[in-house]
C-alpha cells in the first residue's frame, strides 16, 4: 500500500487544496431536518462530504463525537463514503497506551488512513502506530487551546520548552516517513520555530476557523515540501446554521465555507 503522505500529496495536487474538514458531528448541533434519520450523524456527514469533497484534501472526524454504538456505525459509514470520494481520513483520536492496549488502539488504522496520538507515555506507547508504515501518525506537539501552555511550555533542564522536545523526539521516531505533528495556528511564532527545527515533518494545523488562527503562518510553516493539512471543523460544517430549516442552503453554506478556506490558504501556497 502507498504510504499515507504520498497519498496525501497526490490528493493535495489533484484538488489544489490543503484543507482538512473536521467532521465533528455534535449530535446537539445536527439540524432538526435530519433528526428522524436512522443515523443522523451519518446523514449529516454524508451531506457535508457531498458539499465539500471537491475542496478537501482530507477529512478529520473527531472520535469523541462517535463513541457510542450508533456513533461507531455512523463513523464507519462516513469513512467508507469519504474513501469512495477518494479523500483520505484522519481520525482525531489522540490515542496511546501501553502493551496490548496500545496495539488495540492502533487497530483503528485498519479502517482509517491516519490518526492523532498522544506522546506523553513515550516511544513504546506509540510503537504499534509507528510500525504501521503505510499509515500517518500525527503526534500532539503544540495545541491551540489556552491550557496547552500548562504543560507544553514547561522549560526543561536543557532550556527548551517541552513541546520542542516532543518535536525533536517525533523527528527521531520518523523512521518510516509516516510521522506528522499537530501544531496549532494560534501561535504563529511557535509554528515558525518548529518548522525550522523539523523541516521535513508535515504538520496538521488546527485552529484556523472558529479559533481564529493565522492562516498565512499555517501555510508558510505548516507544509513540508508542500505537504500538510490546515483544519477547520465548526467553521465549515456548521456554517449553515443560519438556515436551520433549508437543507440546500444549510449544506451549500458548508461547501462555500470550504471553498473560501481553500482559496484563502492557496493565496499563501
Amino acid at each position: 500500500m502507498t504510504a499515507f503522505f504520498d497519498r496525501l500529496r497526490e490528493r493535495i495536487d489533484s484538488v489544489d487544496s490543503v484543507v482538512s474538514v473536521g467532521l465533528d458531528a455534535d449530535p446537539d448541533r445536527i439540524p432538526d431536518f435530519l433528526a428522524d434519520r436512522d443515523l443522523p450523524r451519518w446523514a449529516f456527514n454524508r451531506r457535508i462530504i457531498d458539499a465539500t469533497h471537491e475542496h478537501a484534501a482530507c477529512y478529520k472526524p473527531n472520535a469523541a463525537f462517535y463513541e457510542d454504538a450508533d456513533g461507531w456505525r455512523a463513523l464507519r459509514e462516513t469513512i467508507a463514503y469519504a474513501h469512495g470520494k477518494d479523500v483520505p481520513v484522519l481520525l482525531d483520536a489522540k490515542r496511546a497506551d501501553i502493551g496490548n492496549t496500545s496495539r488495540q488502539y492502533a487497530s483503528l488504522l485498519d479502517t482509517v488512513d491516519a490518526i492523532t496520538v498522544n506522546p506523553y507515555m513515550g516511544r513504546d506507547s506509540l510503537d504499534p502506530f509507528l510500525s504501521r508504515e503505510e499509515a500517518g501518525v500525527f503526534v500532539l506537539c503544540r495545541t491551540s487551546n489556552p491550557g496547552g501552555a500548562d504543560l507544553q511550555d514547561l522549560e526543561l533542564a536543557s532550556g527548551e520548552p517541552l513541546y520542542r522536545r516532543v518535536a525533536a523526539l517525533a523527528d527521531l521516531w520518523n523512521e518510516h516517513g509516516n510521522v506528522g505533528l499537530v501544531v496549532g495556528a494560534t501561535a504563529p511564532e511557535e509554528l515558525e520555530t518548529l518548522r525550522a527545527e523539523v523541516p521535513d515533518i508535515p504538520f496538521l494545523v488546527p485552529g484556523v476557523g472558529a479559533q481564529g488562527g493565522d492562516a498565512e503562518a499555517a501555510v508558510e510553516y505548516g507544509l513540508a515540501d508542500g505537504v500538510g493539512l490546515v483544519n477547520s471543523s465548526r467553521g465549515i460544517i456548521f456554517a449553515g446554521e443560519g438556515n436551520p430549516d433549508d437543507e440546500g442552503a444549510y449544506f451549500g453554506a458548508a461547501g462555500q465555507a470550504a471553498r473560501q478556506l481553500q482559496r484563502r490558504l492557496n493565496q499563501f501556497r
